[in-house]
């Protein structure tokens, strides 16, 4: 009998079963190949708009993409570095042949986990509560909890132009005896689409014409337990190019040729990831959309054209490359293809990613309707530690709208599903100012210190850094500063105002365009912190108004989450709701107030009304 068997190897499937194991389970991982484990069938990198704070949310709780990441990461950059603290994320290159593969080593050297090549095809329920899997050759393997972690392998089929066939990404098997299972078990399953664009030889391509994107010379790293760098000379080059007249042309003429636009595909494809034939169409207005080339391994003579995905057949797809400046003669050693798939909806889950139906049955990444590897490891991660905690009989870990973007993502995915293929953006966060990227760790580690997946050496070290950051911040507060002539001629001259009157550090520090190198050279002090400390504590000083604000809303919402709604509550009791609001309530069974408050078609006098009620039930 196995504690815990996870089904899938890619993101989501590892980070759930390394928790899992790492937290003392006898762990199962059930994977189509194992030399596709962790694979990046997709974009070469890490990171990026949101999907990077995920990475350091991941690390702050014990998962293992960041450390991964930044061992086998070939660039690396902060997006947003001009911008506000709120939308700063990292994204990384990392090396397609090296992650999978340093991925694989973990796995494989992780005690209380065990790795079997084979396909899943019958989930095993009884009195509606796991108890095993039937694995492809009819072996039966009993089990407490199952995680189901299968991205884009359930019925999944590639579609290029007017043909199509049967396969999972990069041409690996795919199942259908997965979808059958989970049909009889009673889930809604829904079908989304995704693709990939061409991959072309790198020494084919002409530089010269290209704009370099390199990474940044600051020392960069999603996870806090990384000490070594790769230096920016040793990082490598990305490119800058645009589609053309001719491009759009091209594309316009062959339009019915698209697996999308010729009626082939079934599934609904990403909205903020679209095709390249999708760019042209929804954006006609625009005369240029940019394109970047990534290189996809220093071990491979391959280069990813990013913002490129197409299901055009491979005849237009040499044409449409051959537009791109520097790229008219390059060579293509692999085409570009769409992938559709079959996803559960995720309202049958609840918030800690358990199947409402069926007991210890989880469910994590792709299969939940998300896109990107970044969503899929953070689902798996908090998947492995809820089966843990479900077989201990201990509380979910469930984290919140204000605490993480892993609860913004999985509070919608619960309460709103999908229909398309879900990617996380800052946009979606209301609370994005209190979930940043210098913050993660303060916001998540006590969690993964009280779950078991962060050693007291590292949250100790974790301590002493807030020790750190306040005493600075209180050194700061007690420097009085006044309108010298000295101090006034350095602002000037560094085109920044002056000061008219007595302030304190903190009042300087918080004015427009300073920072702690101006602190010290107008007050000749030499502060002995990092810069990291520097860094965090400059943005807790400067924006202190707007997070204790936001802190202050977080924690009136806090009030709502906790207001329990009890899960054989009858909907079809409670006089003067919406026909609507009944519907949607009766079909997403929100565990909260908060939670009922965000369903689409639930408004404040539904609330309401469903507060007098529980206050009735309760008296």
């Amino acid at each position: 009998m196995k504690d815990v068997i996870v089904i899938g190897g890619g993101h989501a499937g590892v980070e759930a079963a390394l928790a899992s194991a790492r937290l003392g389970n006898q762990t199962v991982m059930i994977l189509g190949n194992i030399n596709k484990m962790a694979s990046m069938p997709c974009n070469p990198s890490i990171g990026g708009p949101a999907k990077g704070i995920i990475v350091r949310e991941i690390d702050a709780l014990g998962g293992q993409m960041g450390i991964s990441a930044d061992k086998t990461l070939i660039q690396i950059k902060m997006l947003n570095s001009s911008k506000g603290p709120a939308v700063r994320a990292l994204r990384a290159q990392a090396d397609k042949i090296k992650y999978p593969e340093y991925m694989r080593n973990v796995v494989l050297n992780q005690e209380n986990l065990e790795v079997l090549e084979t396909f899943v095809h019958d989930i095993l329920v009884e009195d509606g509560k796991i108890v095993g899997v039937r694995v492809a050759d009819g072996t039966e393997i009993a089990c407490k909890a199952v995680i189901l972690a299968c991205g884009t392998y359930m019925s999944s089929r590639i579609l290029v132009g007017h043909s199509f066939y049967a396969s999972g990404p990069e041409n690996e098997p795919t199942t259908s005896r997965l979808s059958e299972s989970l049909k009889s078990l009673g889930f809604e399953l829904i079908r989304l689409k995704t693709g990939t664009p061409p991959r072309i030889k790198t020494d084919t391509i002409d530089f010269s014409k290209l704009a370099p994107q390199p990474g940044d010379k600051a020392k960069l790293r999603f996870s806090e337990t990384t000490t070594e760098y790769l230096p920016y000379e040793e990082q490598a080059l990305c490119y800058l190019t645009y589609t053309t007249p001719k491009t759009h042309q091209i594309i316009m003429d062959n339009l019915g040729k698209s697996s999308m636009y010729g009626g082939i595909v079934e599934g609904v494809g990403p909205r903020y990831c679209p095709s390249i034939e999708d760019k042209v169409v929804r954006f006609s207005d625009k005369e240029r959309h940019q394109i970047f080339l990534e290189p996809e391994s220093l071990y491979m003579n391959e280069t990813y054209i990013q913002g490129f995905s197409t299901s055009l057949p491979h005849d237009i797809q040499e044409l449409i490359v051959h537009t791109l400046p520097g790229l008219e003669n390059c060579e293509i050693v692999r085409y570009a293809y769409a992938i559709e798939y079959d996803a559960i909806n995720p309202m049958q889950l609840k918030r800690n990613l358990e199947s409402k139906t069926i007991k210890n049955m989880f469910f994590a990444g792709q299969i939940n309707g998300t896109s990107g590897y970044e969503e899929a490891a953070c689902q798996g991660l908090m998947a492995g530690i809820n089966a843990h905690r479900n077989l201990h009989n201990l509380e979910p870990l469930v984290l919140g709208r204000d605490e993480a973007y892993i609860g913004v993502l999985i509070d919608d995915l619960i309460t709103k599903g999908v229909r398309d293929p879900y990617r996380l953006l800052t946009s979606r966060a209301e609370f994005r100012l209190l979930l940043r990227d210098d913050n993660a760790s303060e916001r998540l580690i006590k969690y993964g210190y009280d779950v078991g997946l962060i050693s007291d050496e590292r949250y100790n070290k974790f301590l002493k850094k807030r020790d750190s950051i306040a005493q600075l911040k209180a050194e700061v507060e007690n420097i009085i500063l006044t309108p010298k002539q000295d101090i006034n001629q350095y602002l000037t001259n560094n085109g920044k105002d002056v000061i008219n009157d007595k302030i304190t550090g903190t009042s300087f520090l918080k004015r427009p365009n300073i920072d702690f190198c101006d602190f010290e050279n107008v007050t000749g002090l030499k502060l002995d912190y990092s810069d990291e400390i520097k860094d965090q504590a400059l943005i807790e000083i400067k924006y202190a108004g707007y997070i204790d604000k936001a802190y202050k809303e977080a924690k009136r919402l806090k009030a709502m989450e906790n207001r329990k709604i009890p899960s054989d509550i009858d909907y079809d009791k409670i006089q003067n709701i919406a026909s609507e609001a009944r519907e949607k309530l009766k079909k997403v069974r929100p565990e909260t107030i908060a939670q009922a408050s965000r369903i689409s078609g639930v408004n404040p006098p539904d609330i309401t009304m469903l507060l007098v009620y529980l206050e009735a039930k309760h008296d």
